[in-house]
Parts: C-alpha cells; sequence; structure tokens
C-alpha cells in the first residue's frame, strides 16, 4: 500500500468516527432534550423514559432538527416556545458531546 493509499484510509476512517461521533452526540441530546420536555408535561420514570425514546425517533423523520423542535412545540403547547427549545438543544448538545469526549465508548 502507498503512502497515498495509507493517507486516504485514514482520512476515511477519521470522517467515518466523526460522522458517528456527531449521530452519537445528537441522540444523546435528543434524549436530554426529550427528559427535559417530559419533566415539564408532568411524566417521571418509564413514562419519561418512553417520551425521551419518541424524541430520539422523531429525528428520523426528515433532515436537520426541525422535526424534533415541531414535536416538542406541538406536545408542550404554551409550557416552551419553539426558540426556548432550541436553546435547550444547543444547551443538551455541547453537554452530550462534553460526555462522549470523556467516555468514548459509549
Amino acid at each position: 500500500m502507498t503512502t497515498f493509499d495509507e493517507r486516504e484510509t485514514a482520512f476515511e476512517n477519521k470522517f467515518a468516527h466523526d460522522e458517528e461521533m456527531k449521530f452519537k452526540a445528537q441522540a444523546r441530546c435528543n434524549k436530554m432534550l426529550g427528559l427535559w420536555a417530559a419533566d415539564l408535561l408532568g411524566k417521571s420514570g418509564d413514562e419519561a423514559e418512553s417520551y425521551a425514546r419518541s424524541i430520539v425517533a422523531a429525528d428520523f423523520e426528515e433532515p436537520g432538527q426541525e422535526d424534533v423542535v415541531r414535536k416538542l412545540a406541538e406536545d408542550l403547547g404554551g409550557r416552551a416556545t419553539s426558540d426556548t427549545i432550541r436553546l435547550k438543544m444547543t444547551e443538551f448538545l455541547l453537554i452530550s458531546k462534553d460526555q462522549l469526549l470523556e467516555t468514548p465508548s459509549s
């Protein structure tokens, strides 16, 4: 294998790793967001966990995060605005990235 081939493989591996980490961070963020919203809705325990999983699943409806924001805004009614949801999403994404860096095997 030539040096060029080795570098190409290394870049491909790094790209795949980075994309996997982005996916994990976003899924973790969405779970935190779901648990936050569940608390606002008065859910706890298994019901809150189930609701958080539904938020993670909602992210697969369309590219980007607007599907999650839309679902949460609908579910929360007047308890939180779309802007508040987006702010929480930004906050939780930073936390989830930090958590992944602390425990890379997650």
